[in-house]
């Protein structure tokens, strides 16, 4: 079921230094990664942007406030930008993603706030929580390692419900990730 309000937003802005190459473009059944992870979002969104790079003339979103802080510099930048574009969620998707269950996803969507317990890249999010993550990060212009960037933090913060995946997700990070 499409929800007109429900933006989707591809993360996708990250350096692949795991996988030594462009891992979006890693052909997954014979499509890149992002393709699968687009095709996910569509049926279920009422329009879909990329943060972190261009791809397949969808909207690219620069990580806010920088480059560089990890995802939760492109959940910012997909808030900030469903904020302003009238949206009320966004769901979000890490580009690396490729057979995530459609099951999991109308699960997020109606436990909103609501992210992955074993990928929390994917979630569904209130656009009301923009501006306290832009806050969170304003003060950041590199990534730091004390947990400060962690989505699981935020999430927490919030008030987000932590839904299990109902099986092991496929998530790419190494050339070895991907099915012979």
């Amino acid at each position: 079921m499409t929800h007109p309000t429900l933006l989707g937003a591809i993360i996708a802005g990250g350096a692949s230094s795991r996988f030594g190459s462009d891992k979006a473009l890693a052909l997954f059944g014979g499509q890149p990664l992002i393709a699968h992870a687009q095709a996910a979002l569509e049926p279920l969104v009422g329009a879909i942007v990329v943060c972190g790079r261009a791809w397949g003339g969808l909207p690219m979103l620069a990580d806010v406030p920088v480059a560089g802080l990890g995802p939760l510099g492109g959940i910012a930048a997909a808030l900030g930008h469903a904020r302003a574009e009238g949206f009320d969620h966004v769901l979000t998707i890490g580009c690396d993603m490729p057979e995530v269950p459609d099951a999991l996803l109308d699960t997020l969507i109606a436990a909103a706030p609501a992210y992955c317990a074993d990928a929390p890249i994917l979630g569904c999010w209130p656009v009301a929580a923009a501006g306290g993550l832009a806050e969170r990060l304003g003060g950041y212009t590199t990534g730091v390692k004390d947990g400060a960037l962690s989505i699981r933090r935020w999430a927490e913060s919030i008030g987000a419900t932590a839904v299990p995946a109902p099986g092991p997700l496929r998530n790419v990070n190494t050339p070895a990730d991907l099915p012979a």
